[in-house]
């Protein structure tokens, strides 16, 4: 989707310096959106998925808001260590090397049985949950971590082989179980999940659940929003007394706070089509040939059905195609939906251009 809108006034003020491609990240406008679903989610713990975005200033908006940051990586521990030492931390994410299994974190989400052999051969103390692959249906989702054979967490055989090691010792502590199954999901469709996992964790005894992330956001529809009202209503209905929920989202937190702005080097038409070619590309932001999807952008004058790609020598640098947009040379572009998964899972260094500019505003 496209949004008729006017440039950015940042935007205009980075072009006039310059100092494009760049991203621009808007904290007042992530700190608003911190704070609604802060409210909607009354005392339902939230960690922020660092993976979605790492940003170090986005990190110091979103910090007040959530009850700790979730990291998946030796490398993310240490960087959120280096801004945030007192935070609580959980670790999850599989092929853990010994020094990310021994870390001291808050939270340990341990991926398999041999996650707690390696433990306990090492002699180490641990705040572990269990992280469960329930073979349940997973409809429309975007990506699916579970619902069947997967790499990610265990199956309840898997869980069952863990529970009896964890029995009779007191240095590796079950806390309860993670079960991040799905992305890109509703909040009826997140409910109908946390009602299976809540189950489940209910016939294991723990009171301690991690619901994982993966909140809908939709690529073609900038303005249709996660129902955070609803999911954090049915949460509260969902859970008994005594149980602690938590949830992991990323991207639905930040993404919509950047935008990737850049210039137009050169147009040209080939076999009838229209192609718009500006400065970056998807090395980076990846998002849209990850994804498949155009990266919805800003329309500041209507026209031809036009095809926006980056610079690399590859047909899978393409940004948007057939936008209805009149572009010309030295034209600014504003691509919407920036703020995570983008910079920091793009190929920086392939064919080596220049890295993009960072500014913020608010804040």
């Amino acid at each position: 989707m496209t949004a008729t809108l006017p440039m950015h006034a940042r935007a205009a003020e980075l072009a006039s310096a310059g100092e494009l491609p760049a991203y621009v990240y808007d904290l007042s406008d992530l700190d608003a959106h911190m704070s609604a679903v802060r409210g909607a989610l009354g005392d339902i713990e939230v960690h922020y998925a660092v993976k979605a975005n790492p940003d170090p200033k986005l990190l110091q908006v979103i910090a007040p808001y959530v009850d700790g940051f979730e990291v998946a990586s030796g490398g993310e521990l240490t960087h959120v260590r280096t801004h945030f030492p007192d935070m609580p931390i959980a670790l999850g994410g599989p092929g853990k090397t010994d020094a990310e299994l021994f870390a001291d974190v808050t939270r340990l989400h341990i991926e398999s049985p041999s996650e707690i052999r390696r433990l306990f051969a090492a002699g180490r103390s641990a705040e572990v949950l269990l992280r469960v692959n329930l073979d349940i249906p997973i409809s429309g989702a975007s990506l699916a971590m579970g619902g069947g054979a997967t790499p990610f967490g265990m199956d309840p055989a898997g869980i069952s082989e863990c529970l009896d090691m964890l029995a009779g010792q007191d240095a590796v502590h079950l806390r309860g179980i993670h079960a991040h199954l799905a992305s890109g999901l509703e909040a009826p469709a997140m409910l109908e999940l946390a009602s299976a996992i809540l189950d489940y964790a209910r016939g294991l005894g723990v009171t301690e659940i991690n619901l994982g992330g993966g909140m809908g956001v939709s690529y073609s529809d900038p303005d249709a929003r996660f129902d955070w009202k609803t999911y954090g209503e049915g949460l509260a209905v969902l859970r008994r007394p005594g149980e602690t929920l938590r949830i992991e989202p990323g991207r639905s937190l930040t993404v919509y706070c950047g935008r990737y702005v850049t210039r137009v080097i050169d147009v040209k038409r080939v076999h009838g089509e229209l192609f718009a070619v500006v400065a970056g590309g998807t090395h980076h932001i990846r998002t849209p040939a990850t994804k498949g999807h155009s990266q919805p952008m800003v329309i500041q004058e209507p026209g031809e059905p036009t095809t926006i790609v980056g610079q690399l020598c590859t047909p899978k640098d393409t940004m948007a195609r057939h936008i209805p947009v009149n572009l010309k040379t030295g034209d600014v572009v504003e691509f919407l939906m920036a703020g995570a998964y983008a910079w920091n899972i793009s190929h920086h260094d392939f064919l080596m251009h220049p890295k993009p500019a960072f500014r913020y505003l608010g804040g």
